[in-house]
């Protein structure tokens, strides 16, 4: 069993609602990653916004639930169908803080929404162009428009770096100091 998490070190972002842009999305799927990590969970936050509008907010309840499928990808798609009242979530734009797995890429081109947007690439278990690109298949008969990294991805990964490092350092009996240096507000 891992050793569990240190303490967030990490404040929320507080991005301004003038500007709606892929950065302030963005900024709410890190407070999601930043509320998985307090949870004891792997930090990873997902929103799914449409026309400008947040629909979904969720991040990784895998502990928790005790539910391998429980991602912040694939509770984002089953909030946003329930609040659209469809599986088909055409229009909708998800801002997740690392890149998805291969169950979240094949959720998220299942339900055909329009682009992903995710902050850090994942060249192990990344599905939309890390290890592999299910976006490419030749026989898929929806296509999403990817952003690929560059926004917040340095926040992002910076987060999910300092949370394996103190996750590993509480096993090995390390337990003192922050888990990141460079967080701020350390």
């Amino acid at each position: 069993m891992a050793a569990p998490p240190p303490p967030c070190p990490f404040p929320k972002l507080h991005p301004s609602q003038l500007v709606r842009d892929d950065a302030f999305f963005m900024s709410l799927a890190y407070n999601q990653a930043i509320d998985a990590w307090r949870g004891g969970e792997v930090p990873i936050g997902a929103i799914i916004a449409v026309n400008g509008e947040v629909v979904a907010a969720a991040h990784n309840t895998v502990e928790g639930n005790r539910d391998p499928t429980a991602h912040a990808e694939m509770l984002a798609l089953t909030q946003a169908a329930a609040a659209r009242g469809d599986w088909r979530l055409d229009g909708a734009t998800v801002f997740v803080t690392k890149e998805p797995c291969p169950m979240c890429s094949g959720a998220l081109l299942m339900s055909r929404v329009q682009r992903v947007c995710y902050a850090v690439p994942d060249p192990k278990m990344g599905c939309l162009g890390g290890a592999t690109d299910l976006n490419q298949l030749p026989r898929m008969n929806h296509r999403l428009e990817l952003t690929a990294g560059g926004v917040l991805e340095e926040e992002c990964r910076t987060l999910l770096q300092a949370f394996f490092r103190g996750r590993r350092e509480g096993a090995e009996g390390g337990t003192e100091g922050s888990p990141c240096p460079a967080a701020p507000g350390c």
